[in-house]
């Protein structure tokens, strides 16, 4: 196994294992009849930590086994591989900066929050620096990627709106009101692009044809 194929193979499993982890913490703390079982799940996958932290793990696991179908060939692309860095940092800057001290998780939790937030976002930007492929990437590529964050927002929104529940202070309509969500939604977005642009200019620096990864 190489070297690259090892590194994603470590990084599946971690990202898996924290996923797991922190779906079964919540739904522990969920009653045991089913329409409050569905709405944690539905709770666990509106957080924006929880869907980046799928895709990096996908991306992992594609690379790890060298899937030949579609969806594998997907995740090896260079522009998705990028634009996973994108996210994944932000996951982690966000966290850092704004939410961090608004609780402080112990046992389980703690092991969660700490690879959702800190160690799987590095480890991802590691691997992306020492074998993500690169060749291709585009300066458009940085605002074609806002499209996740962009439809993430309205999704949030409109379940916002129908239940009252939102997933982080700073996109809380009920709080803040819908102007002011949408300034930090702004922020957020200029944000994205800019580091995407970042990615881009450090992956076209830094492509190694040899390194890049075949789609099948």
């Amino acid at each position: 196994m190489t070297s690259m194929r090892f590194y994603a193979t470590a990084g599946a499993v971690l990202s898996w294992f924290a996923l797991l982890l922190q779906l079964g913490l919540m739904l522990a703390q969920s009653p045991a009849h089913g329409a409050a079982i569905l709405g944690t799940v539905i709770t666990f996958f509106s957080f924006f930590t929880v869907l980046t932290n799928l895709f990096v793990a996908l991306v992992f696991t594609a690379v790890a086994f060298r899937s030949s179908g579609q969806l594998g060939q997907f995740f090896r692309r260079p522009a998705v591989q990028a634009s996973a860095v994108v996210f994944i940092v932000v996951v982690g800057v966000v966290y850092w900066r704004l939410l961090k001290h608004l609780w402080d998780p112990q046992g389980a939790q703690w092991v969660a929050d700490s690879l959702l937030h800190t160690w799987i976002p590095l480890g991802y930007v590691l691997y992306w620096f020492l074998f993500g492929p690169k060749a291709g990437l585009r300066w458009p590529d940085a605002f074609t990627w806002l499209a996740y964050p962009g439809i993430y927002l309205v999704y949030i929104l409109a379940r916002g709106a129908a239940s009252g529940l939102y997933p982080y202070p700073f996109v809380d309509v009920t709080e803040l009101g819908y102007g002011r969500v949408f300034v930090h939604a702004g922020l957020l977005m200029l944000a994205f692009s800019g580091l995407g642009l970042v990615v881009i200019a450090l992956g076209r620096a830094l492509e190694r044809p040899d390194k890049e990864l075949p789609d099948a």
